[in-house]
């Protein structure tokens, strides 16, 4: 994440995110395994890059290849996802995190 050029990301925001991100320890929540600063090409941009833990599967593709497949996710596979979802939002609000946005990545 660039940091001045980016207006979004403040350089508080992203030690805000680091801070959260090391906080997080739960099954269902990625973990960050390492993180590291760089500098950019620019007088003062510095880059935060984090090292997050390699998930080899999303709930979006797995959807989109029963789509493709046109069949209907058995139904034990929807709860299976939702629970999993529904208790890594819980166990970031108990920490007092309220997250933003939850999406599919492609």
């Amino acid at each position: 994440m660039p940091y001045p050029p980016h207006p979004h990301f403040s350089r508080a925001m992203q030690n805000r995110e680091l801070q959260i991100m090391r906080l997080l320890t739960h099954n269902n929540v990625v973990q960050m395994l390492y993180f590291f600063y760089s500098n950019g090409d620019k007088k003062d941009e510095i880059y935060l890059h984090l090292v997050l833990e390699f998930i080899p599967e999303t709930a979006y593709r797995v959807c989109r290849n029963y789509t493709k497949l046109k069949q209907h996710m058995p139904i034990i596979f929807v709860k299976l996802y939702t629970y999993q979802l529904f208790r890594s939002l819980s166990y970031i609000h108990s920490q007092g995190i309220c997250h933003r946005y939850v999406f599919n990545t492609v």
